[in-house]
């Protein structure tokens, strides 16, 4: 990541958010289009989300630390490891991409290219439901950093897998993204005017889950060696 200068971190974290939407907003419009089925709909919906994952964290990690998401660079400014002018560069950055991913998934299904969504997601059950997303999210990445960094990719992707399917909001658990599915009103979409809620809820739960690990991933005690006589009581 030090190796690159910022203009190409920030393209990154654009392109990585971009094609993450992309994903989301067009399998689910493929999901849609193949069946009637909403268990199934929502199988293929997952499935290449959390494959997608992967391959942008895998090839663009390098590059920008592979973002992607407004929360997760927010907690890495509140461990000093990213200045708060690069943070807010990031998140625009993230959001641009995540529209334009949007975007790219309606033109290639001869969608308006801007469509918003009329899809309700509100109420405390979906807001705690991204409040756990997000807080999960943040302890797998943080954790994977501490104890195998090379699996991080593997480990975010099987958590989306996962959590698209025990949280009751379908985990967005990504203010950018969340943002970029108000504009289509489509399988993956929520109205605009629940944005604020979801986001709200993801950015609590980020927070939280920063504070956590940060209590529970600190160096542990240090115990000086075994006497010999304790081992023979």
């Amino acid at each position: 990541m030090d190796t690159f200068d910022l203009s190409r971190r920030l393209a990154a974290e654009a392109l990585g958010t971009g094609i993450l939407v992309a994903t989301v907003v067009g399998s689910g419009i493929m999901a849609e289009t193949l069946t009637k089925d909403v268990a199934l709909a929502l199988l293929c919906n997952t499935l290449p989300t959390g494959a997608i994952l992967v391959v942008l964290i895998t090839v663009l990690g390098p590059i920008s630390g592979a973002h992607f998401n407004p929360a997760v660079t927010l907690v890495f400014t509140g461990k000093r490891e990213l200045p708060v002018q690069e943070a807010v560069l990031y998140v625009i950055a993230q959001i641009a991409g995540g529209i334009a991913g949007t975007m790219a998934a309606h033109l290639m299904f001869a969608l308006p290219v801007i469509d918003f969504s009329m899809k309700a997601r509100t109420g405390g059950a979906q807001w705690f439901a991204e409040f756990v997303a997000a807080f999960g999210l943040v302890a797998t990445i943080l954790a994977g950093i501490r104890f195998q960094r090379t699996a991080v990719p593997w480990l975010v992707g099987l958590y989306i897998t996962a959590a698209y399917w025990f949280t009751a909001s379908t985990s967005f658990a990504n203010p950018a993204v969340a943002i970029a599915r108000s504009l289509t009103n489509t399988f993956s979409g929520i109205r605009p005017v629940d944005l604020p809620g979801f986001i709200l809820a993801e950015l609590c739960g980020a927070f939280v889950g920063m504070l956590l690990m940060n209590w529970l991933l600190g160096r542990p005690a240090v115990r000086g060696p075994v006497k010999i006589a304790e081992t023979s009581r």
